[in-house]
């Protein structure tokens, strides 16, 4: 299994980051590098405690579909989205989001992933996404702190 974590600082208060985080519009803008679009469970607005979203996106050359439930929801401080169906053995992202005490926030992505083939898949894992996943996470974070500028 590999772990890691994102900390982003966004000018805004954690209720509203926590909203714009869970907002799928707001998502599949800001992978729009890869293409990502909602195309199945609720595929507009906020999701809330046990909803479902399928997006496709296109990543390292290849199309996949990842279809992720809420799993757990602690509004302002923290969600989970978990992986039901997709390209991993395993997704677990926390969401956590504290204050900063300057009326921002500190939002901090925690993700526990691991990929199917077994050693083949660890080996992927160690060399490759989770480099590729942290830079991924990193690009959303700074598109979704840009819309409170």
């Amino acid at each position: 299994m590999q772990h890691f974590e994102v900390a982003t600082v966004v000018a805004a208060p954690p209720d509203q980051v926590f909203a714009v985080c869970l907002d799928v519009e707001s998502h599949t803008r800001s992978m729009a590098d890869s293409s990502e679009r909602a195309v199945g469970g609720k595929t507009r607005g906020e999701l809330a405690l046990g909803d479902t979203v399928t997006f496709q996106a296109r990543h390292l050359g290849l199309t996949w579909r990842l279809k992720a439930r809420i799993t757990s929801y602690d509004r302002p401080r923290c969600f989970v989205d978990e992986q039901e169906s997709g390209p991993f053995k395993q997704w677990r992202h926390a969401h956590h989001f504290e204050p900063d005490g300057t009326g921002g926030t500190i939002m901090r992505d925690v993700i526990d992933f691991s990929s199917p083939l077994g050693p083949v898949g660890r080996i992927i894992d160690r060399l490759l996404l989770r480099r590729y996943m942290s830079h991924i996470i990193r690009i959303r974070n700074a598109y979704l702190a840009g819309t409170f500028d």
